[in-house]
């Protein structure tokens, strides 16, 4: 079903639009996208709703174990490639960071997560939504309670752990390049 009161998102879009302003980008590419999604933005919180066909904002989190030995990823049921959790913004969700936690917790079945509220990553790639659209995903570092036992959800066919040194395939692009920035937040983690 379609959501159409886009007031629901108001919050939210207030939010994205403070976070990607803000943000000083990880990369050039995360740089670029940022502008996009911040231009996106500027068509109001229609843009958090999947419903907007030329492109929505959504949320994920490469998840982390405690000593960053191994990141978490799931078998995407749909376009059958490993990636990090996420999804789409709900209308409940307040900020970017809160959605990208909910959706980890949901895909992954690990209570007690936490995330980094600063974004690693910002990727605009094409999707089946609508139709046709684009997602500009807002990716955050999440981090796993020592000895978390994931569960598979709905929406993947597994979930597994790997050394962020030897991600499976065939992997989603734009997965890899997440792994040196939810490193570097885990070190200033450690040391904050």
């Amino acid at each position: 079903m379609p959501d159409t009161d886009h007031t629901a998102y108001a919050d939210l879009h207030a939010d994205a639009t403070t976070t990607l302003s803000r943000w000083t980008a990880t990369s050039p590419a995360a740089a670029a996208n940022r502008d996009r999604t911040l231009a996106l933005l500027a068509a109001g919180p229609v843009a958090m709703s999947r419903a907007h066909r030329p492109g929505h904002v959504t949320a994920s989190a490469l998840v982390l174990e405690p000593t960053g030995g191994r990141v978490l990823l799931c078998l995407h049921g749909r376009f059958r490639k490993w990636v990090q959790l996420g999804g789409h913004c709900e209308p409940g969700d307040r900020t970017l960071a809160a959605a990208a936690l909910r959706e980890a917790t949901e895909e992954s079945g690990i209570t007690g997560l936490t995330l980094d509220p600063v974004p690693i990553d910002v990727d605009v790639h094409q999707v089946a939504c609508q139709g046709g659209s684009l997602h500009y995903d807002v990716r955050y570092a999440v981090f796993a309670p020592a000895g978390a036992v994931e569960r598979v959800s709905d929406e993947s066919e597994a979930l597994g752990w790997f050394p962020p040194d030897r991600l499976p395939e065939p992997l989603a692009g734009g997965t890899a390049q997440l792994v040196a920035p939810a490193l570097a937040a885990l070190a200033r983690r450690a040391t904050g």
